[in-house]
């Protein structure tokens, strides 16, 4: 039986961990997921390991949006399967090293912004470069199709720089620049 102190400091525990996993689930947004998922994740960042089960019972959300929240934590690497011998259930543990999870997100947006932008663009220049080599053509409309072939092509310089971007990200070369700070 728990005194009257233990009580206060388990209510004190339980808000505190409630009022980060809130925060949690607040700014999920920026992971592009729900505050639904936030919370699932919040609530798995407390603890070693969970079953969908486990989650239901302590979040109260039915098992499907469970599990649809989960394989979305774990396709932007928030959330890992465990295997766990003896068991048919799906244990799960939250990555806890918010940098990983920060590098493992946002390198995967911008790698697609650059991989859907430079494609769009080599296809905006074939067509822009038939435009402006085309002596049939308006000198008008040529000159046109030069201006916007350039303005296109100088995208390509910020579209590189992400691109080394990510990559010092993965090498964890940006640490060398922008080190992790080791104070808490």
């Amino acid at each position: 039986m728990e005194n009257q102190h233990d009580e206060r400091a388990r209510e004190k525990l339980e808000e505190a961990k409630d009022q980060v996993i809130l925060a949690i689930s607040e700014t999920m947004d920026l992971y592009g997921v729900t505050p639904a998922a936030g919370k699932i994740y919040g609530t798995m960042y407390f603890k070693d390991q969970m079953n969908l089960d486990e989650m239901r019972e302590e979040l109260g959300m039915s098992k499907p949006s469970m599990s649809t929240n989960v394989r979305t934590l774990q396709q932007i690497e928030m959330v890992k399967k465990k295997f766990q011998r003896g068991t048919r259930k799906h244990t799960y543990t939250a990555e806890k090293d918010f940098f990983h999870s920060f590098m493992s997100y946002f390198c995967q947006m911008w790698e697609r912004e650059v991989k859907m932008n430079m494609e769009a663009i080599h296809e905006a220049e074939k067509m822009l470069r038939e435009i402006f080599e085309d002596e049939s053509i308006s000198t008008e409309l040529r000159d046109e199709a030069k201006s916007h072939y350039e303005l296109i092509n100088q995208s390509k310089v910020y579209y590189r720089w992400v691109e080394k971007l990510v990559d010092s990200i993965r090498t964890e070369e940006i640490y060398k620049f922008l080190p992790k700070d080791t104070e808490k």
